[in-house]
């Protein structure tokens, strides 16, 4: 009886060692694993920061050279010279926001009708069409806001504008080219983005909540409203703000059609410059004296905006889910 005792405490003790063995080896993988991840996301913090850190160093000279002043002056003249950032960071935050006034409310009823009103065997075809413009090169959008989309918004558009809206933002001559057209292309570009993101977190509203609504009466309006709003808040506030991302950040295609005329006008349908289109514009053929060191600062001012808006939506976002937690 003695010896089974002794026989059973040593397999005991036998199969406690190998569970220890496994233990240990779980632990070296999990540790082994968090590392790797967490050296993917310091790589990804450093690169970040070394972005920042050459964009502030290349551009250091022309902040010397011209102070403050730099980030607000409307005179940009390579021949003399002479460089400040206003021009194109009025028209980069123009067409963005023009891009946005129209995209938003056009997505937002694309995303409606896609999820409340689109008869099924069309909601499939219908979004994967939406979801494939996003997938289009800026480059060819570029191509047709110059060639087909300007003198259409030069023939029916800016004058029924000019007419009707007038000065100071919608004067006249009608160009065709210009900050409005850029920022009308702009919200083509962006629509799918914003129209997709919209349309997937509709979809995540539970069909009870909606059904419920409808059943005591409400209209589809009052049910969007009330239901589908509420819900998806966060995820709406995302998907505006990686339109708008795209809107800051887009080159080929306002450098196509914003008219890339260094000087500021409060009217919409002057041409103009944003930051993007002039570093694509003078980057090749830049002096590197100060030159280069300006278009490093309109590249660092644009990685200042984009920072401020990330950090704006984040905001806005845990805005919403404490309001949402509170309700």
């Amino acid at each position: 009886m003695s010896e089974n005792m002794i026989q059973t405490k040593e397999d005991v003790q036998a199969a406690m060692k190998r569970q220890a063995e496994k233990s240990a080896i779980f632990l070296r993988q999990d540790k082994i694993f968090a590392g790797i991840t967490f050296s993917f996301a310091t790589l990804v913090l450093l690169v970040l920061f070394g972005i920042l850190v050459s964009l502030v160093v290349q551009a250091w000279p022309a902040f010397e050279e011209f102070g403050p002043a730099f980030f607000y002056s409307t005179t940009w003249s390579p021949t003399d010279g002479n460089f400040g950032a206003g021009i194109a960071v009025w028209g980069t935050l123009v067409t963005s926001l023009i891009a946005l006034a129209v995209g938003v409310p056009v997505s937002f009823g694309i995303a409606m009708f896609l999820t409340e009103s689109c008869p099924v065997w069309l909601r499939r075809p219908l979004g994967t069409a939406i979801e494939l413009l996003a997938g289009v090169p800026s480059i060819i959008y570029g191509f047709w806001g110059l060639f087909i989309f300007a003198p259409i918004v030069q023939e029916y558009i800016q004058p029924w504008m000019i007419r009707w809206l007038g000065e100071p933002f919608f004067a006249g001559p009608p160009l065709g080219l210009g900050i409005f057209t850029a920022g009308l292309v702009l919200a083509l570009m962006v629509i799918p983005f914003i129209a997709s993101v919209m349309r997937d977190v509709f979809e995540t509203v539970p069909g009870v909540l909606k059904e419920s609504a409808y059943g005591i009466g409400c209209t589809r309006w009052e049910v969007v409203k009330n239901i589908v709003l509420p819900y998806t808040r966060v995820g709406v506030i995302g998907g505006i703000m990686l339109g708008l991302g795209r809107a800051l950040g887009e080159t080929m295609a306002v450098t196509f059609v914003i008219g890339n005329a260094n000087r500021f006008s409060l009217n919409l349908f002057a041409p103009g410059n944003s930051i993007a289109s002039t570093l694509a514009n003078e980057f090749a053929e830049a002096d590197p004296t100060l030159h280069i060191p300006a278009l490093f600062g309109l590249g660092l001012i644009l990685f200042i905006i984009t920072f401020v808006v990330l950090a704006a939506s984040e905001w806005l976002i845990k805005q919403g889910q404490r309001k949402a937690g509170g309700h």
